[in-house]
């Protein structure tokens, strides 16, 4: 046999693939084999990721970066392919709605092999979004859907997902988080490099391709954010898509007082978020973060798959004017994170790993596993 057959597939492709699959992996242990898919492969973005992820290590490699939607999906699935084929996985885990998620669980589907869908039952309702159809046909083909919160659940079985293959899990992000904690002593000495102090500043990142590929609204966006740097310190590290197109419109001046930096190690950039005074961004994970961290948060998109979130711990831009939206968020920020500071958490967060795990191993049992039970 293969040195990987009888192993667990972890599939993932992007940054907070990698930050959201590290417990199930550590969990793994030796039954763990790691694909990466390089849809993220920038050295900023992917380059000091692992380093910061103890205990994670990828046992393999391809190449879909750099290209469209479609060759992602198409490449990814012809590779992963052909690898499960040359190495039989008991399962398949993906995380979330990458492209690199999609390619994993159908790959999987299509030798029959189960998948496991980490943050399943997540809907925006917006089927403009490649992530919304993503996260759609991954849950149809899952074998175990691990919904972070009940609504999850609830929107798993109005799309026909029979209950033997939903679990209510919790939101693995907590696992990922307390081993990326920074202590006091490091936090600050962040702070002092980057020249800000906890509660003063703002963080902020905008990525998602119908937030940045469409001229009008990136302008829109960065000067909502250099009008709140006119009144405290704008920190954004900007993803490599973000400055491409930036230079691409030459628009570079509208960056007005923000402080841009290269895309963050995964410990510095969340040490960051821990002390911002209001975080500002289009990313779903940094969603979840804001949450465990107490920190508030504008949306800058129309719709959420987290609609827990929306009852005070975040708020959408939806058409709102960017620059008053932001402005406004700013000068509310000490009374919210006073109220922040008060809320029960919407997920369970305690050893939702380590239960994933349990639920793999019990449905899907190694060759290793089944031969102790059985001469036991």
């Amino acid at each position: 046999m293969s040195h990987i057959d009888n192993k667990v597939l972890v599939v993932l492709g992007t940054r907070p693939e990698a930050i959201k699959l590290a417990g199930i992996i550590r969990a793994l242990g030796e039954d763990a084999a790691v694909i990466h898919t390089g849809q993220h492969y920038d050295e900023s973005m992917w380059g000091r990721v692992l380093s910061d992820l103890a205990g994670v290590a990828v046992t393999d490699h391809i190449a879909i970066g750099g290209r469209s939607r479609g060759e992602q999906v198409g490449l990814a699935l012809q590779e992963l392919t052909r690898y499960l084929v040359q190495h039989p996985a008991r399962a398949v885990v993906v995380q979330g709605d990458t492209n690199s998620t999609l390619a994993g669980a159908l790959a999987a589907n299509m030798l029959g092999i189960p998948v496991v869908h980490v943050e399943a039952g997540l809907r925006s309702h917006d089927r403009t979004m490649p992530e919304e159809i993503n996260r759609v046909l991954v849950d149809q083909v899952a074998q175990l859907c691990c919904a972070p919160v009940q609504a999850n659940v609830e929107q798993l079985r109005s799309e026909g997902v029979q209950d033997e293959r939903i679990s209510l899990t919790g939101n693995t992000l907590a696992d990922a988080l307390s081993t990326l904690d920074v202590d006091d002593e490091e936090r600050a000495g962040i702070l002092r490099r980057h020249k800000v102090q906890a509660d003063q500043y703002v963080l902020s990142t905008i990525h998602r391709a119908g937030t940045v590929d469409d001229r009008d609204k990136l302008v829109s966006l960065l000067r909502g954010l250099a009008a709140v740097a006119e009144r405290t310190t704008v920190l954004l590290p900007l993803h490599p898509h973000t400055r491409k197109n930036i230079a691409t419109w030459d628009i570079k001046h509208e960056l007005g007082k923000i402080q841009v930096t290269e895309p963050l190690p995964p410990r510095e950039f969340m040490a960051l978020e821990q002390s911002a005074g209001l975080l500002i961004s289009d990313s779903g994970g940094v969603q979840e973060e804001a949450c465990l961290f107490r920190r508030p948060l504008l949306v800058v998109r129309n719709s959420t798959e987290r609609p827990e979130l929306l009852d005070g711990w975040c708020r959408l831009l939806g058409d709102d004017d960017p620059v008053t939206a932001m402005v406004q968020a700013w000068e509310d920020a000490e009374r919210w994170r006073e109220d922040l500071a008060q809320r029960d958490f919407p997920y369970r967060t305690e050893q939702v790993s380590a239960r994933i795990v349990e639920q793999i191993n019990s449905r899907w049992p190694s060759e290793r596993t089944a031969d102790d039970e059985h001469s036991a």
